[in-house]
């Protein structure tokens, strides 16, 4: 059917439950740091708005921090079940590097998350503080492992192959392959950039819906410092990773460059737009810039980056998919660091958060970063093809022997759970994100906080149904 094969609905399987779960990790990552600075602050100052910018944001940490765990539990099940093949092959590396993980990573965030999200009167100050910090330290720590396992995948190191399977032979050149620093660093800096402008985007709304309190500016106002800050990091992040995937992978580099053929000692230029054709081998409606290929890529003005015709069509990543979601990541990229660079302006003319053009900018914002850690995931993937762990297993060769029958009507049910379960799940945490933090929380004492009798935050509780403003969503305002 459409001339698509098992493995071909296996693929689809997985890029759409791994988009789904994605999602979720980024802004969990990204929200435990945040409140673990708000808690911070608060304990340093004293300052209210703090303490009610951290009630408010521990809720949606919470359902997200859900619905992250659920996702990524089907993920797991899927190599089993999917790729079994691969599994066998590469599970002697894979296997213990998730669950080091497990033992790590979730444990912490499992041991702290209950005093952290139920124990705020509960518990003294120091030991609240102490378990948020712990929820974030587990958060980063499982992007470590997640990513050190799939980085493997993309530039193996440490291993050596016995009877057709992977025996690792050194766990640190396993752990720290050629790629995983970069990776791990861009993945990181990814999920503090998309919250930055998930919790601007919340400001921004209520902002403009006239809902303007010392709670909103202060999102407001980190969000953009965030974004001013962390968004150039990510783009010199970028060009680092770029240099060290032209080293280890030059044919996703040529793919994404949309780059066929190299003339002569000819420097190679930017394509910035155009349509690459697998069959025709080229890019057709180029839209060039001389010699700026060589500069961005190699950082000099006369070498060459390799061109795809260099490489056996069947070891060729699909270029008219990963042309484009290179672009979207790096346009998303070059957004973000402008609306940091037109706060910081607004900003010295008192104008942050009454300037409407600008916040309506922020607020559109709001899902770009998560937008481009999707594309950024999708050229990262789709450009490893065909190889499933790079220059050692194709794909083809890794998914289990199931039918297309048998993965359409599981592809259709993941789709119709997964829009069903989740999306009811982000309508929820949309729901959260509408009330808006309450500036009056816990005024029945002097300053509140851990070890203090008052009402205790209750972190997934939804918005009431009478609130003012229910009528209105951002989905509406968009």
């Amino acid at each position: 059917m459409f001339g698509l094969e098992a493995l071909d609905l296996a693929r689809m399987q997985f890029a759409f439950t791994i988009s789904f779960h994605i999602l979720f990790p980024a802004i969990t990552i990204g929200l435990a740091s945040y409140l673990a600075v708000l808690e911070g602050l608060w304990l340093k100052t004293h300052n209210d708005t703090y303490r009610d910018l951290y009630h408010f944001w521990s809720k949606i940490f919470a359902v997200n921090f859900g619905m992250g765990v659920v996702s990524g539990l089907v993920m797991a099940y899927q190599f089993g079940t999917n790729w079994s093949r691969f599994s066998d092959f590469a599970g002697s590396v894979t296997g213990p590097l998730l669950t080091y993980e497990v033992l790590t990573a979730f444990f912490l965030e499992a041991g702290f998350l209950g005093v952290m999200l139920f124990g705020w009167n509960k518990v003294g100050r120091k030991l609240h503080f102490f378990a948020t910090v712990m929820v974030a330290i587990g958060t980063l720590i499982s992007t470590f492992w997640i990513l050190a396992s799939n980085s493997w995948m993309q530039t193996p190191q440490g291993f050596e192959i016995v009877n057709g399977q992977v025996i690792p032979t050194d766990w640190l050149a396993v752990i720290f392959n050629p790629s995983f620093p970069y990776r791990l660093m861009h993945m990181a800096t990814a999920a503090f950039v998309a919250t930055a402008f998930f919790v601007g985007s919340s400001a921004a709304w209520h902002l403009l819906r006239g809902k303007d309190n010392p709670a909103i500016r202060t999102m407001l106002s980190m969000a953009m410092w965030m974004a001013l800050i962390v968004a150039p990091i990510q783009a010199v992040i970028g060009d680092f990773h770029g240099l060290n995937t032209l080293k280890h992978q030059p044919a996703k580099i040529a793919a994404i460059e949309g780059h066929w053929e190299n003339i002569g000692d000819e420097p190679t230029p930017l394509i910035l737009f155009g349509w690459p054709d697998m069959k025709a081998e080229k890019t057709r409606f180029a839209v060039e810039i001389p010699y700026l290929g060589s500069l961005i890529l190699t950082h000099s003005l006369d070498k060459q980056v390799p061109a795809l015709k260099e490489f056996p069509p069947e070891d060729r990543p699909n270029s008219t998919i990963v042309f484009w979601s290179f672009r979207i990541m790096v346009g998303l990229g070059f957004l973000m660091i402008f609306t940091g660079l037109w706060s910081l302006w607004l900003r010295k003319r008192d104008k942050l958060y009454t300037s409407r053009p600008f916040l309506y900018l922020a607020l559109w914002m709001g899902p770009s970063g998560l937008i481009a850690i999707l594309a950024g995931w999708f050229t990262t993937e789709i450009g490893r093809q065909p190889w499933v762990v790079y220059g050692l297993m194709r794909t083809a060769d890794a998914s289990s022997n199931h039918s297309f029958m048998q993965m359409s009507i599981t592809l259709i049910l993941f789709v119709v759970v997964y829009f069903a379960l989740f999306g009811a799940g982000l309508g929820y945490m949309m729901r959260l994100v509408r009330k808006g933090p309450k500036i009056d929380e816990g005024k029945e004492t002097s300053d509140g906080g851990p070890g203090k009798q008052r009402t205790p935050a209750r972190p997934l509780s939804a918005a009431d149904d009478d609130d003012a403003d229910s009528e209105h969503s951002l989905t509406k305002e968009i």
